[in-house]
């Protein structure tokens, strides 16, 4: 099969095409031909040489997303079949023409969703269920910020907020992109580059944070939350440790603040599968229903996987970036 591979850490000028053999499927997985995969940060890292996969995946194809048809079933796969439509959460491997996914990490493609949209879905879906919902308890009626609310996971997090009730609010660096989350369903969103987002939502409170950009946004969040306020760490993008600002742990203890995170690529499968069945009872009913959209900013060909790259590390787009798999074309 034909693959996009890491020939060395670096920019995106290091991602080439390569024939690789194609992948088998073991007894638990499911062999998939890919028609399209989401690309996400931690691609970007991982081809930085910053985000090593787990020992059990691809090293050197990124990819945590596709969706496409099943070709092959492992032995012990009951719940799928080939020729099964379906979108899957990777640990690796999706630029590729086939990938393997354990098949309790599948989807079936939402209806009236096609191959581009479902594979825009698993990555930013499960980070969105697991840390917003499971790890930070957010409830109907609660009040909910994400930062970088027109990324692949602020676009999801703002629609499956609002869709749970929440009262929701956002960060971006745009005009542009704060109508973008408005018209998604934001009750407010802060241009960060203009007005400083602790002082704009100060007498809102928030009772749960996602935050993706870590730095000096550490002890804002942490004033700005309320009583028994979540504040849940998915990536640290300004860093994980604060230079020349301190945080208060006693206004943490006083505001019995909750101060978790999590990444998912190294977690079990055991977990993950749990996981997608939560997802699939709760979410994709939403995903399927009009108070979902996914927003697409760009489609590349596979072979055009440096230039999606580039794109992605711009910041400037919003929604996701997707590679079709037209090598077949």
């Amino acid at each position: 099969m034909k693959a996009i591979v890491i020939s060395e850490p670096g920019g995106p000028e290091v991602l080439r095409m390569e024939e690789r053999p194609t992948p088998q499927p073991a007894d638990d997985q499911v062999l998939i031909k890919v028609y399209a995969a989401g690309i996400n940060r931690p691609d970007v890292f991982q081809r930085k040489g910053n985000y090593p996969p787990p020992a059990w995946a691809p090293q050197d194809i990124p990819g945590l997303e596709v969706a496409g048809i099943i070709e092959q079933v492992g032995h012990h796969v009951t719940d799928w079949k080939k020729g099964d439509a379906i979108c899957a959460l990777l640990a690796g491997g999706g630029y590729a023409e086939y990938a393997v996914a354990h098949a309790g990490h599948c989807l079936p493609v939402p209806d009236g969703f096609d191959f581009v949209q479902a594979a825009s879905l698993p990555e930013t879906i499960f980070t969105v269920w697991h840390n917003a919902f499971q790890r930070g308890n957010l409830k109907s009626g609660e009040n909910f910020l994400v930062h970088g609310g027109t990324s692949g996971i602020g676009i999801t997090a703002i629609q499956l907020a609002k869709a749970f009730g929440a009262k929701v609010f956002a960060t971006a660096g745009t005009e542009e992109k704060c109508e973008a989350c408005v018209a998604l369903g934001a009750d407010i969103c802060i241009n960060y580059k203009i007005q400083a987002f602790e002082e704009k939502l100060k007498n809102e409170g928030v009772d749960v944070i996602l935050d993706m950009v870590g730095g000096d946004y550490i002890p804002k969040n942490i004033k700005l939350l309320r009583e028994d306020g979540r504040l849940v760490f998915i990536n640290t993008m300004k860093g994980s440790k604060l230079e020349g600002s301190e945080v208060d742990f006693g206004l943490i203890m006083k505001k019995r603040l909750t101060i978790t995170g999590s990444t998912l690529r190294n977690r079990s499968n055991e977990f993950k599968t749990a996981l997608t069945k939560e997802i699939l009872t709760n979410v994709w009913p939403v995903i399927e229903s009009a108070k979902f959209q996914t927003v697409i900013a760009a489609q590349f060909s596979m072979q055009e996987a440096s230039k999606a790259h580039a794109l992605m590390e711009t910041s400037e787009h919003i929604g996701k970036i997707i590679l079709i798999n037209d090598w077949d074309s």
